[in-house]
């Protein structure tokens, strides 16, 4: 076991799958690491925003829009992460966007920076909902739980 896998198996936050790959625990959507040589690559996996609107249809032009501008904000992942990061690659498929940020170390790889990715691409996946639709049971509760942080502080 390298000094990496290590990291990520004593980490409460992980959970190995399989070799190399570890679930990153307590996010609304699905994200998990998988090692690789000298990187790790943190893999979210989001909904379209038409896929969280219940009882109405998304214009095109807006889930354009969206995804446009999903894809362009979470470049600046790199600003929460003390490593090294590549651009991360956005890739639709149906109602599902992965992102991939790849995540270079040296020493071994920081546990706390792939939840920092995570955490970013889920935040600004989060910042996107746009007011005036009605939203799926998980996107309400996100939300519900914005307004109740805001209202205790």
């Amino acid at each position: 076991m390298t000094d990496t896998d290590e990291a990520f198996e004593e980490h409460p936050r992980f959970d190995r799958r399989e070799a190399g790959v570890y679930a990153l625990e307590g996010m609304d959507f699905e994200a998990w690491v998988r090692i690789d040589e000298g990187a790790i690559v943190v893999v979210d996996e989001v909904p379209t925003l038409d896929a969280t609107v219940v009882g109405e249809t998304v214009a095109p032009v807006v889930q354009e829009g969206w995804l446009e501008t999903f894809e362009r904000r979470v470049e600046d992942v790199s600003g929460v992460v003390d490593a090294p990061v590549d651009d991360p690659a956005v890739h639709r498929d149906g109602d599902v966007i992965r992102i991939e940020t790849r995540i270079t170390f040296g020493d071994g790889a920081d546990p706390a920076d792939a939840i920092a990715a995570a955490n970013y691409v889920e935040g600004t996946w989060v910042e996107g909902i746009i007011p005036g639709y009605d939203y799926d049971d998980r996107v309400s509760a996100i939300r519900e739980r914005g307004r109740q942080n805001a209202s205790e502080r």
